[in-house]
Formats: C-alpha cells, sequence, structure tokens
C-alpha cells in the first residue's frame, strides 16, 4: 500500500512508452465489451418488459367472467383450502363446457362459482391487474436483460483472457531469449 499513488481515470489510454499494442486492443475490447453489455441488457430488458406487459394487457381486454355451476358438490375441510372441482358453463357461442376449478370447501352442487374464459370459451385464469402485470413485466425484463447482458460480457471477458495468455507466451518467449543474457559479465 506504501507504492500505491493515487487512482488515475482512463489509465489505459494515456501515453506510456511501455505501453504495448496488446495493452491498446485490450482496453479498447473491454470498453466495447462493457459498452455492449449495457446496451443489449437495457434493450433486451426493455423489449421484454414492453411485450410481457402488452400481452397481460391484451389477457385482460379479452378474458371475460362467467358463470359457472358445480356438477358436483365439494366437502367441508377443516383447514379451509381451496379444492379443484368439476363445473360447467355456456360458453360465447352457446355450447356447453365442462372443466375444473378451484373452489372452496363446503360448497353444494349447482351453486354458481364465477370462472375466467378466454374468446374460445376455455378455462383461463384470472387476468393479472395492471399492477401485477407491471411488476411481472419488471421482473421478467430484469431477468431476460440480465441473462442477455451475460453474452457480451461473457465474450469480453473470453477475449480478454486469451489476449492476457498471448501476452504472457510473449513474455515467456523475451524472457528465455534475453533472461539468459543477464547471468554475463562484461569485460
Amino acid at each position: 500500500m506504501a507504492l500505491r499513488g493515487p487512482r488515475a481515470w482512463l489509465w489505459r489510454w494515456r501515453r506510456n512508452p511501455l505501453k504495448r499494442r496488446a495493452d491498446v486492443v485490450e482496453s479498447w475490447v473491454l470498453l466495447g465489451a462493457w459498452a455492449a453489455t449495457v446496451l443489449v441488457g437495457v434493450a433486451v430488458g426493455l423489449l421484454t418488459s414492453g411485450s410481457v406487459e402488452r400481452g397481460m394487457a391484451r389477457e385482460r381486454a379479452e378474458w371475460r367472467p362467467a358463470q359457472a355451476r358445480l356438477t358436483q358438490g365439494t366437502p367441508g375441510v377443516p383447514n379451509g383450502e381451496q379444492m379443484w372441482a368439476k363445473v360447467s358453463w355456456t360458453a360465447p357461442d352457446g355450447s356447453h363446457r365442462t372443466g375444473q376449478v378451484r373452489v372452496s370447501p363446503g360448497r353444494a352442487a349447482g351453486s354458481a362459482v364465477t370462472v375466467w374464459t378466454d374468446r374460445a370459451g376455455r378455462l383461463v385464469t384470472a387476468p393479472a391487474t395492471a399492477a401485477q402485470a407491471r411488476l411481472r413485466a419488471a421482473l421478467a425484463g430484469v431477468l431476460v436483460g440480465t441473462g442477455a447482458a451475460m453474452v457480451p460480457f461473457a465474450g469480453g471477458r473470453t477475449l480478454c483472457g486469451r489476449l492476457e495468455r498471448q501476452r504472457i507466451d510473449q513474455w515467456a518467449a523475451e524472457w528465455a531469449r534475453f533472461g539468459p543474457m543477464w547471468g554475463r559479465t562484461t569485460g
């Protein structure tokens, strides 16, 4: 720590007589990799978030609640957990449909249950509210954006690792060439 001076910003681009061409290449590779990481992560995250939110908004617009009837009663359960039960309902095209939904225990056969259906009259889950959709879209955007950002980041790290190995091999070759000369004396 005693020999450490103040941190120099942008040290990779400063003039230095000892700087090699490989050092300049590495600095540009790092800059490009970081820029690509940020740009790819943000762009993919925003696109994913927008796509998820539009999809959920379309679900809210297209999915409709429908009245269904239990075809068989549900037994009363002491813990009160919802259970699967068969229901029947009429689809928008007038056809008679049946399916299974989760209902509270202790319901009698023939009691009314609200179910959600799509345009074709198939059972679907209740659509996400606008707040839930924003949260899900944001989480999906962050996760997918982070995953996409790993590609240029890993590529940059791999390329820098190769440059480092090349530099070490070059240094070893130079050391093998000039190292033996250090033991000689002139005279």
